[in-house]
């Protein structure tokens, strides 16, 4: 069971329910180690005064700010707590905004609120019932682990969702960043229209469960191989940027194979039938969405591969046990 990362009180108008702060996501991704090539020895980072050589211990270690030439102001641990903002328990929603008026770029994290006790149940379905009706979002600050927060609260499948946000002044603005951004209007009405057609012949309904984090997927095949001793296959190389004078006709070939079932990606030639039981789940998952397969996110390594099999037309192999 997850473990409450904040608790406190969530006020809405002069309803006050007490809450308790969940993260709602994780890390799943394969963290590594750091070792020197050609030995078993590992990389470890110390603290060291630059001048002297030596490590420093972490209490004697005090922040700097950079003011450039060299010239810093340090600043104390406990000079950074004074004026912290205080230690708050509340989390109150000021204004409600619609939902979809929030760009997404200013979502940060998500959260999950829960009533700190059953007998706050009722309280805390009013909100989720009251929010999800109108579509909105509470504005609110909050302060947790010594920093300010501005949040949207919301509601979720049966629970109350908390999405810290980000400030304006952490946006930044992409046309001062970058600078190799196109001048609006450059390209023809008829490119619009058959762009408009390919991305229409592509919608779908939303379906979380089919994605999957397939990079990290390889990367667990390919620790797999090396343990074992197995070749490591690299992946194919990434398509060709599309050259301009072909655009128009890249997107209507496009259109035209999503009209025939097929795939957008364009072939040369006949492509070999791939071996099925030497792809890993995360390559048997990607051919079967390619291949139009209904629910594949449910399914084992071997369903998908007979799937695929009775797709093409070709038996399924027997892996090794």
């Amino acid at each position: 069971m997850a473990r409450a990362i904040w608790s406190g009180a969530l006020n809405f108008g002069l309803v006050t329910v007490p809450v308790e702060l969940y993260s709602a996501t994780q890390d799943h991704t394969i963290h590594f180690r750091q070792f020197q090539r050609g030995t078993s020895d590992r990389i470890r980072y110390r603290r060291v005064n630059e001048r002297t050589g030596k490590e420093v211990p972490y209490e004697d270690i005090v922040k700097g700010y950079d003011l450039g030439g060299d010239e810093y102001v340090l600043v104390e641990p406990d000079e950074l707590d004074q004026i912290a903002p205080g230690r708050s328990r509340t989390i109150d929603i000021d204004a409600f905004v619609d939902l979809d008026e929030i760009d997404p770029i200013y979502f940060q994290k998500t959260y999950w609120l829960a009533p700190a006790k059953e007998e706050f149940g009722r309280a805390y379905s009013l909100l989720i019932e009251a929010m999800g009706k109108t579509n909105r979002a509470g504005l609110a600050r909050f302060v947790m682990r010594g920093k300010e927060y501005i949040a949207a609260v919301r509601a979720g499948d049966g629970v109350l969702v908390l999405n810290t946000l980000l400030f304006p002044e952490d946006i930044r603005e992409p046309k001062k960043e970058i600078s190799k951004l196109p001048a609006p209007g450059n390209v023809k009405p008829k490119e619009v229209d058959m762009a408009v057609s390919l991305i229409e012949s592509m919608a779908e309904a939303w379906k979380p469960d089919e994605y999957h984090d397939t990079y990290t997927e390889r990367v667990k095949k390919l620790i797999e191989d090396k343990r074992a001793g197995r070749t490591v296959t690299p992946e194919e190389a990434p398509p060709e940027a599309t050259k301009v004078v072909d655009l128009f006709e890249a997107l209507s070939r496009s259109v035209e194979s999503r009209k025939k079932g097929g795939s957008t990606t364009a072939k040369k030639g006949k492509a070999k039938q791939p071996d099925l039981s030497e792809l890993s789940k995360a390559d048997l998952d990607k051919m079967a969405r390619e291949a139009g397969i209904k629910g594949r996110s449910k399914m084992t390594r071997a369903q998908l591969e007979k799937a695929l099999a009775d797709a093409s037309g070709a038996p399924a192999r027997k892996r090794a046990s």
